[in-house]
Order: C-alpha cells, then structure tokens, then sequence
C-alpha cells in the first residue's frame, strides 16, 4: 500500500512538473491558436491530411511575414472559443462571427471576410418558407451565428432545435430526414452543396444579417499576436494575396483539396488516402489506453484498499471520491480538467494530460469499486484464520486477500480495459486527435460518412478483440 502511494504521489507530481515547464526563449515566438477544422471552405483537411482552407492559408502567410510559429488545435467551434477564453490556446480562427456578445470575450483583429446567414433544406423537401418550419425541428450547429438568428426567429416561426458539433453530421441529419432544414453561413453551406451534398439553399442571393469574421484572442490578453495579425492581414490585402486566397478556395471544388473521387468513394480508396491519419490516430488512441488502463488500475486498487480500512475516515474518503469520479459524465470532467481549471489555476493544461488525467479519475473510480467489492467477497474466515496465526492486519491483506480478491476481479478488470479505450474517443471534445477525432476531420472534408465510420468501427473492434485476447490470456495465466 505504502508503494502504491508513493507510486501516485511520484505520477501527479511529474504531471505538474509537465504542466509547468517554463516556456524556452526563441528567436520567433510562438503561440497556440484553436480553429474548427470542420468547416470548409474556411477550415478543414486536404488529401494530405494538412489543414487548410481561407482561413488557414490567411495564418499561414500572416505567420510566415510577422515572424512567428504557431500550434494548431483543431477541436469543436465550442471548445475551440473555450480553450481560448480561459487561457489554454492564444487565439482562435475558425470562421467566427464578430457579435457584441463575443467582443465582452474576445479581442478581435481586423474584420476579414463579411459573410451572411443562410437556411437550406433537403433537396425535395415540402418546405418552401420560414413560415412551413412551424412545428418542424431544425439543425444548428453549436456556438455559430447561424444557431444565434434561429433561436432570435424560432418563437416566431414555431420550429424547434436540435444542435450538433461539425457540419457533415448536421447536414446527413436534414438529408435524412430527421430534421427539416439548417441555418449557418451561407458560404459555408454553398460551398457543401456545390460539392455534392444533397441540401437546397432557400436564400443563395439574400444573405440574412451579414457581419463579418474575426481573428479573435482572449480580452485583454495576447496584444502583441494581435498587432502582428493586423498587420500582416493589411499587408496581404494590399498585394493581393488575400483576393487569390479567398477566389482559390470559393472557385474551387473539393476535389481540389481533397483527393479524386476513386479515393473517396471506396473503403479501400479511403483507407489508402488517408492511412497515415488513422495510424495516427490509432497510435493516440493506444498510447490513451494503456497509459489510462496501467494508471487507473493503480489508483483504482489504491482506493479499493482505501475502501476496506480499519480507519472509518480513510474508508470515507475512498467512498466520496469514488461516489463524485463515477458520478461525473467523462466529457464534463474532460472539460473542467482542460477548460475550466486552468482559468482558476493560472496555467495551461496540454490537452493530452488533461485526458489522461480525466481518464484516470473517472475508471480509476470504476476499478475502486469493484476492487473494493472484491476484497469484501474474500471468505472472512480468510481473515480471521490469518490473524489466528499471528499475521498483522496489513500483512494478512498483502498475502492472503489480496491474492484472492485479485483473482475474482479479472472479469470486472477486463472489461473495464474495454470501456476505457472507448471512452477515449469522448476526448476529441478537447482537441486530442485520436481515432474518432481522425474520423470526424476525414468525413468533414470527403462526406463520405458511413465508409469512413466503419472504418473507424472496424479499427475499435479489432484493437477491442485483441485486447480481450490478451486479458483472457493473462487472466487463464493467473488462474493456472
């Protein structure tokens, strides 16, 4: 017990030692900058897995003539305006409007494409008018100005809402038929549709409530990025670079960017064009899991003794915080870890600690429990025959129930090491580019949904089956 301790006390004080190594002066500096990369033409992947679009080749160039290096975080719209507004990214461009409401948060530099909203609806579809919406349900995106004009209409047109994080899931919802139309920028949707999806825009030529798009950082905050993207953005729109940037992407059609159509149209076509960004993908996924399974099981078997101790407050505390751990959804405990705590600490939190650290918490709570049910299910006379013998408490636990209830967890062990490595796809919420997160940014610039999610299905399976093998392996080995 006393090694397990020490073990955890050793790895938390590493993770805060990650946390805070001090930043190494460059010749350049450098920053953290968020973007949706599901959103093209502004941002999205290429067929070389790059992320481009008006928006990335505007940083880009601004980057390379101002001097500067960045790190780019892809993630939710949501999550990407999160992470910038509590300290965990510099700045953020991802097609964002500039609303009074976001200007109390951010910081904007100059105003660099003026968009407008536009709606659509499945191509065939009996809706002709805002007025046919009443009673219908209607997709937004979460976060957009798109999902802000709906709301301000909703109650006078009678329609009710539904949300979603990316832009191809929400489009195949309206194409299927499980909701009745969308509201979102309308370059946005024109560009979808001219590239093959199945929506008609109701109002191509009469752009509802045009504003413009900013390059945003948090208020108060980052002046020196901002000075440098102003004037970088005034350079480029002097020489024309930004007039062929936005005419290469808004005259262009995907197929440009993102591969031929043989290489989108079959499993084996997809799985050729983007084999790098699944073995990428999958390398995270794997490193998540066997970094969470080796830890939790650790902290989990730490509180699982915690949990049978003579001492009434340890047995308290193991009890209170398992209860909270397992009580917390994993994507909220993902976001206080990387979103929320970082805006009271003071520091930023790599995304990649931040989910393991959420894992740990959350199936270290599960392994607690039936760790703990485990001990409690050794015969009691095991105990008390132990003891009889002049075995103290600590060492009759160490040599004759724990070696027993150890046994009778391996079931509860193995299928815990399952549920972990499926619940790393819930941290693509907070820009860990593992499998899921892979799969979302593959379809966000192919539309090709259900090959590239079988795809992603297959891969899970495979890893699941060999990972069950292995856990069977070893628990017949513990057993013999």
């Amino acid at each position: 017990m006393k090694k397990i301790l020490i073990f955890c006390i050793a790895f938390f004080a590493v993770l805060v030692t990650l946390v805070n190594i001090p930043n190494v002066s460059a010749a350049k500096p450098h920053y953290v900058i968020t973007t949706d990369a599901t959103y093209p033409p502004f941002d999205f992947q290429d067929k070389n897995n790059q992320y481009t679009g008006i928006d990335q080749e505007i940083l880009k160039t601004i980057a390379k003539r101002q001097g500067f290096t960045y790190t780019l975080k892809p993630m939710s719209f949501n999550s990407a305006t999160q992470s910038v507004s509590s300290g965990q990214a510099d700045g953020v461009i991802a097609g964002m409007s500039i609303t009074d409401e976001r200007k109390e948060v951010f910081d904007f530099g100059t105003p660099y494409y003026r968009s407008g909203i536009g709606w659509a609806v499945k191509k065939g579809s009996d809706v002709k008018s805002l007025k046919d919406l009443k009673g219908k349900t209607v997709a937004l995106k979460t976060g957009t100005s798109g999902a802000d004009y709906a709301l301000s209409v909703q109650k006078k047109y009678g329609f009710k809402v539904t949300y979603f994080n990316d832009s191809d899931t929400l489009y195949n919802d309206v194409i299927n038929g499980n909701t009745q139309a969308t509201f979102g920028d309308l370059p946005v949707i024109q560009y979808a549709v001219k590239n093959g999806t199945q929506l008609k825009v109701m109002n191509a030529k009469s752009p509802i409530e045009a504003g413009w798009y900013g390059f945003g950082v948090k208020k108060g905050n980052n002046a020196k990025l901002l000075t440098a993207f102003n004037k970088g953005f005034a350079d480029i729109k002097a020489d024309g670079t930004y007039d062929k940037i936005v005419a290469k992407y808004l005259g262009s059609s995907a197929a440009t960017f993102t591969g031929n159509k043989k290489d989108n149209s079959s499993v084996l076509g997809i799985l050729k064009s983007n084999d790098q960004a699944f073995l990428k993908g999958l390398w995270q996924t794997v490193l998540l899991t066997v970094l969470a399974i080796v830890l939790a099981s650790i902290w989990g078997v730490f509180l699982g003794i915690m949990g049978i101790s003579q001492v009434a407050g340890i047995r308290a505390l193991s009890t209170t915080i398992i209860y909270i751990f397992r009580g917390l959804p994993l994507m909220v405990l993902a976001f206080f870890i990387y979103i929320g705590l970082p805006s009271v600490i003071g520091m930023k939190i790599p995304a990649f600690i931040a989910g393991l650290v959420t894992l740990i918490l959350n199936e270290g709570a599960y392994t607690g429990a039936f760790v703990r049910g485990g001990f409690e299910a050794v015969e009691h006379g095991q105990m008390e025959a132990a003891r009889s013998l002049g075995l103290p408490y600590g060492k009759s636990m160490r040599k004759v129930i724990m070696p027993q209830g150890l046994k009778i967890m391996i079931p509860s062990f193995v299928n815990q090491f399952i549920i972990t490595l499926k619940d790393t796809s819930i941290l693509s919420a907070i820009g860990i580019l593992e499998l899921t997160q892979t799969g979302t940014l593959i379809v966000s610039r192919n539309s090709q949904g259900f090959r590239v999610w079988a795809i992603v299905a297959a891969i899970y399976l495979i890893v699941i089956t060999l990972l069950t093998w292995l856990s069977n392996w070893v628990e017949k080995r513990t057993r013999a």
